[in-house]
């Protein structure tokens, strides 16, 4: 495992503005168990072993970080893994399928056995009689959920920050299920602004937060900057992306850092942070989803991600 490490952004508008803005590195944790994934999976895995489980169930989408995360996991701590992802028709013609999906390829060759589910049954998700239905048919499985988030998650996305985070006056984050938030509002300074930017259209993304109980109320939901909701992009998203690799050398994601970036630097150019001000923006991981990304882009012949 490396270390992630803070990374400070040198561009004009920084200066003109008279605001620091530096990256945290999370994505550099580990190739595939990356980012908050490798925060959320560490606690689990430890309790896995502790029950004596021989197996990572969890569930998620095509595309899923989560999915090839907890492969990657399983395959580097030794577990089988099971994928229940939404959607029967992936399953028809697998080999087929992997050609146009990067994401369920690699999962597969870390060994990850797929169960391909309707939508109608992807809801049921965690409803009782389902998850023992699929503990009948995996017995030793411990379950992760989808995203991965619950307690043992939260608890590990509170090491994301550190003792000499506290200085930032400001801590950004992308959200996806919630638990990578929590766990950066638990663990952050009372004085902090914890800023959370969906990656997800929805006034229940407060809720959610709520709903896992952070220790703080020290944050606040950014929800102009999600492009139209969950995996949809933008030609001025992509651009900026692309144009951000450029400056900086560092590559975001089109789902969660990215839209999250974009947002940081809209809001620096409209005066939202006052001078002096110094924010972190904490660099999640999901880049393993660009290929995929990019090979939809490819297809309606829009500008795709330079990686």
């Amino acid at each position: 495992m490396n270390f992630s490490q803070n990374i400070q952004i040198n561009i004009p508008l920084l200066q003109d503005k008279g605001v620091l803005l530096y990256v945290k590195r999370e994505d550099l944790l580990h190739p595939f168990i990356s980012g908050n994934k490798f925060r959320k999976l560490k606690y689990n895995i430890q309790e896995a072993k502790n029950q004596k489980k021989d197996c990572l169930l969890t569930f998620g989408g095509a595309y899923s970080n989560h999915i090839l995360a907890t492969a990657a996991a399983g395959k580097e701590f030794g577990f089988k893994t099971v994928g229940v992802i939404r959607g029967e028709e992936l399953g028809i013609d697998l080999e087929k399928n992997f050609d146009k999906n990067p994401t369920l390829k690699q999962a597969h060759q870390f060994g990850m056995e797929f169960l391909f589910v309707s939508r109608a049954e992807y809801q049921q998700k965690n409803e009782t009689d389902f998850l023992a239905s699929l503990l009948n048919k995996y017995p030793n499985c411990y379950i992760l959920p989808e995203g991965g988030t619950n307690s043992l998650a939260i608890k590990g996305c509170e090491e994301i920050l550190s003792e000499t985070d506290k200085d930032f006056t400001h801590v950004c984050c992308a959200l996806g299920t919630g638990g990578t938030v929590t766990g950066i509002i638990n663990s952050s300074a009372a004085k902090q602004n914890i800023l959370v930017f969906p990656s997800l259209k929805g006034s229940w993304i407060a809720d959610e937060i709520n709903s896992l109980k952070p220790n703080k109320q020290n944050w606040k939901v950014i929800s102009e900057y999600h492009f139209g909701g969950y995996g949809k992009v933008s030609e001025e998203l992509i651009t900026f992306i692309n144009q951000f690799k450029k400056d900086t050398n560092i590559l975001l994601d089109p789902i969660y850092t990215g839209k999250m970036l974009f947002g940081i630097l809209d809001l620096i150019k409209n005066n939202h942070f006052k001078k002096e001000s110094k924010i972190l923006a904490i660099h999640t991981g999901g880049l393993q989803g660009i290929a995929g990304m990019n090979l939809l882009l490819k297809q309606k012949n829009k500008t795709i991600i330079n990686e």
